[in-house]
């Protein structure tokens, strides 16, 4: 097995574990905030989608699914096209609404398509590949990966969290 094919199966993880996670809830549900300052369902799985496109189109080249495929316009939501939710307040986390899970799975699938394409060309050698001189040491390709994956599994934990206890 190489490396991609492990890469690739657990970014198409990440993809259906999220759909799964989504499926039945209602607009008030992905809203919904356990917490005065917590991360809605909703928030959750936007900002997942979002690092994933972002961090894995720096690393591909390209244009982001989120503008290429006009993601951006159709969410319609009061944030930059280049935000992906870091440093934001907790009253833009709540500005991130998505009255239909559906549309977050589309774009779940449209970037897990896009990762898939990039996984899909990549030899073991490529993971060798320094993306980010601004860390030290520099971050190689295979750390990226791994790093979005964390980042999107930890997420995928926390929106089954609050789908439990919304009940």
């Amino acid at each position: 097995m190489h490396s991609r094919d492990v890469l690739s199966h657990a970014f198409s993880q990440v993809h259906e574990t999220l759909q799964g996670s989504l499926d039945g809830l209602t607009a008030e549900q992905l809203a919904a905030r356990v917490g005065p300052d917590a991360n809605p369902v909703a928030w959750l799985a936007w900002h997942l989608l979002r690092v994933q496109d972002d961090h894995v189109t720096d690393v591909a080249g390209g244009e982001q699914v989120w503008t290429a495929q006009g993601f951006a316009r159709r969410f319609d939501l009061p944030v930059d096209d280049a935000a992906i939710g870091y440093g934001m307040s907790t009253e833009e986390v709540g500005a991130v609404r998505v009255e239909d899970p559906a549309l977050l799975v589309e774009y779940s699938a449209a970037v897990h398509a896009r990762t898939a394409e990039f996984l899909a060309g990549l030899t073991d050698a490529d993971l060798d590949r320094v993306v980010d001189t601004r860390w030290d040491p520099p971050v190689t390709l295979g750390v990226r990966l791994v790093s979005v994956l964390s980042d999107d599994l930890q997420h995928l934990g926390q929106i089954g969290y609050v789908r439990g206890l919304l009940a």
